[in-house]
């Protein structure tokens, strides 16, 4: 569903809500719920240690568990590529896995993130939290690939995160999603397992498909990343 469909519903039930009696009651129920949210945020960012993996999600907070080799190597070898060329080129910062993005309503660590200059040259050496990043890759496992491709999706795009891949190191698919100016929801730019894949936030960033997934082909397109 995309995010227009939802605004018009939204839309629909307020309309529904504003003719019934109990209007100011079912507000109400409504406010005191966010508030309890705002608390159980609260202690979500009391309770968050470096060495666990947490996000908090629509008002429950979610522990993630270990990933298996094939995710970790993935989002470690995309991560050496975008990091180096990134640094290279000094367009910004490249954060990997527990840099804790904190929108409107919800707070992720996304596997990769990248924020422009900007943003980046704002971030002080003791910063725990993070504002809306420019680009965004998750890499899909079993236990948070719902929230990849509906939640985090729809979120990540109602906040104007420009750029977003979906990796998925089993079938060794990269998902590139793009948001048009103006527009609230994401399009599929590509779908590809072979040939190259080109970032449209971060320009000049081209790289073999395969280079996410095989660590000699990754040698191979870092060598040519830097020379």
């Amino acid at each position: 569903m995309s995010y227009n469909n939802i605004v018009d519903i939204i839309d629909e039930t307020v309309r529904n809500i504003m003719q019934h009696p109990t209007a100011y009651i079912i507000s109400q129920n409504l406010h005191d719920r966010l508030a309890q949210e705002r608390q159980n945020r609260q202690q979500f960012y009391e309770q968050i240690e470096e060495n666990k993996k947490m996000e908090f999600i629509n008002g429950e907070i979610y522990f993630h568990s270990p990933v298996m080799l094939r995710h970790n190597k993935a989002t470690g070898l995309l991560y050496q590529l975008l990091n180096t060329y990134v640094y290279k080129n000094k367009l910004g910062f490249v954060g990997i896995e527990k840099i804790l993005i904190s929108l409107t309503r919800n707070d992720y660590e996304p596997d990769i993130c990248f924020f422009g200059n900007e943003k980046a040259q704002h971030f002080t050496p003791t910063q725990r939290q993070f504002p809306t990043p420019d680009f965004v890759v998750e890499v899909l496992s079993n236990s948070t690939e719902q929230h990849d491709r509906q939640i985090k999706w729809e979120d990540y795009a109602a906040h104007g995160i420009a750029e977003y891949w979906i990796v998925d190191p089993d079938e060794q698919i990269v998902e590139q999603y793009l948001l048009a100016p103006h527009a609230t929801t994401y399009h599929l730019h590509l779908k590809v397992q072979q040939g190259t894949i080109s970032s449209a936030v971060i320009k000049g960033f081209t790289i073999p498909v395969t280079a996410i997934f095989d660590e000699t082909d990754n040698m191979a397109a870092l060598v040519e990343l830097l020379y």
